[in-house]
């Protein structure tokens, strides 16, 4: 019989909790910045805790993180071990120091920082410690292909383009899944008319009651695959009301068939 000490690897990781899947890693014994601290001009200080060689996120880019976060008397505050592990976000849609601590570091990084006040919360000095797991391309900027189908795009025969930019994994929704997107969407001149990003998470919807031009692209992506779509107006919002007009360019990522 196991011994209660090696149980938990025996278990499918899907009968165990969240806690046991990505436990909290306790409060650092500093409350305050030690002497070897590096210090901003804003005030924020932090130390490395392991170097990273990969790129380095700009203001505008977006970071896959791990991080805890403890308030001035150690107790946590929030952490991606309480809700399963990494999360992707636009540097522009996180806390100030959380932005500025990302911008200094090296994907495969990971540093602990002293927040003052003014870029976390009032009250006190907040500790984090935060892991740079990969940085990408900001999620609002405009392609480079905006204004039409760039090389490797295909036509369809309806007239919409599509250029696969990452290959997911498991199976196709069909015509009238419900499904989990992240997308951005400009205008042909460049103009972002709307982004999931901007509320941080992905949007949900059936793929029956969207743009005709999503209904037939979205069942040739796979969970966690991309996808730039350039989609007529007459498989777009064809004139609606406050909706605009023409060719739309969509980047579509595919986080979930529900």
């Amino acid at each position: 019989m196991a011994s209660m000490r090696h149980l938990a690897l025996l278990l499918p990781c899907a009968l165990l909790s969240a806690a046991d899947r990505f436990p909290v890693p306790p409060a650092p014994a500093e409350r305050a910045a030690p002497a070897q601290a590096a210090v901003t001009a804003s005030g924020l200080a932090s130390v490395v805790l392991r170097p990273g060689a990969g790129a380095q996120p700009g203001p505008e880019d977006l970071v896959t993180v791990e991080y805890t976060l403890w308030d001035p008397e150690g107790k946590v505050m929030d952490s991606t071990a309480r809700h399963d592990g990494p999360f992707t976000r636009p540097v522009p849609r996180l806390m100030k120091g959380m932005a500025e601590g990302l911008q200094l570091m090296r994907a495969g990084e990971k540093r602990r920082f002293w927040i003052p006040p003014a870029l976390g919360r009032p009250g006190g000095t907040l500790v984090m410690d935060l892991d740079l797991l990969e940085t990408g391309p900001s999620p609002f900027k405009a392609p480079a292909d905006v204004a039409g189908p760039g090389e490797g795009a295909r036509v369809l025969g309806s007239g919409l383009a599509l250029r696969m930019l990452r290959e997911g994994k498991g199976p196709h929704p069909t015509f009238k899944s419900r499904v989990r997107v992240h997308y951005t969407g400009w205008t042909t001149d460049g103009r972002m008319f709307d982004s999931s990003w901007k509320a941080g998470q992905p949007a949900t919807f059936a793929l029956d009651q969207v743009i005709r031009g999503w209904t037939e692209a979205i069942p040739l992506l796979s969970p966690g695959g991309k996808a730039r779509l350039w989609v007529p107006e007459k498989l777009a919002y064809r004139g609606e009301k406050g909706m605009p007009a023409g060719m739309l360019v969509f980047d579509v990522e595919l986080v979930d068939i529900l």
